[in-house]
Order: structure tokens, then C-alpha cells, then sequence
């Protein structure tokens, strides 16, 4: 099946690798702790510098403790960039247990079809407001 993919879904990805630190606290999101390391010259020594992501969880599919893989997305709150692009190690439960994770395919219909909706219902309001206008 084939459809047209948007501009945003065409750039390259990034995929970054790491544990979920807290998860079920807040709706649809986990923060993802992405391990690192930094040189730091004047001690001539590696240090960790570990990073903090909030990730968009779908279906509440992650649990404390699980490897994730995640991926740059949409912007879906102010602090929220990422998905969760698959379960790497699962954590407690299997992942046949849980809700599925969706795919690259299914997170673009989604939004293609939210979008649509969006600018449908824009458009309505935009026909209502020219109608009140050219009457009153």
C-alpha cells in the first residue's frame, strides 16, 4: 500500500537508544534517560553525561525499566519531540502482553488524517464566519 508521505516524515532520523527512567505518571509519556559521554581536556578524563527525553507513548505501552529505541517526531507538547520507535529489551512484562507500539507508517496516517480533520474543521469556520459577515 502506498501512500504519499509528508515532508516532515522524509527527513532522516536520528535514532538514539536508552532506558525508561519514569513511566504512568503522566498520559501518553515516558522520559527516556540516553546515556553519553563527554572529554573533558583539562583532566584528561571521560565523563558520562546522560540526557533526558519526554517521548510521546501512543498506548501507554512502556513500562519503568524497559530499552527503547526512540525517534525525532512531531512536536506534540512543548517538551515532547520524540516517539518511541520500537522495545528494545522489554522490562517485567512481554512485549506480546502489552499494547503494541505503532509504526513509522501508522504514526503518518495518523497525523495525515488528524490534520485533515483540523483544517476541514478551520475551513468551516472560516464559511461560517464569511456568512455572518456578508449578512449582518
Amino acid at each position: 500500500m502506498s501512500y504519499p508521505v509528508t515532508k516532515a516524515a522524509k527527513r532522516v532520523a536520528s535514532e538514539l537508544r536508552g532506558v525508561v527512567v519514569s513511566a504512568g505518571l503522566m498520559q501518553n509519556t515516558v522520559k527516556v534517560r540516553v546515556g553519553g559521554q563527554k572529554y573533558i581536556p583539562r583532566v584528561q578524563k571521560m565523563f558520562t553525561t546522560p540526557k533526558s527525553y519526554l517521548v510521546h507513548d501512543p498506548n501507554s505501552s512502556l513500562r519503568t525499566g524497559d530499552v527503547v529505541s526512540i525517534v525525532p517526531g512531531w512536536p506534540t507538547s512543548k517538551h515532547k519531540r520524540h516517539v518511541v520507535k520500537q522495545i528494545i529489551a522489554p522490562f517485567g512484562l512481554s512485549v506480546e502482553e502489552r499494547p503494541a507500539v505503532p509504526t513509522e507508517e501508522e504514526r503518518i496516517m495518523l497525523r495525515d488524517k488528524t490534520k485533515a480533520e483540523k483544517d476541514a474543521r478551520r475551513e468551516a469556520r472560516k464559511a461560517e464566519a464569511r456568512g455572518t459577515k456578508s449578512t449582518g
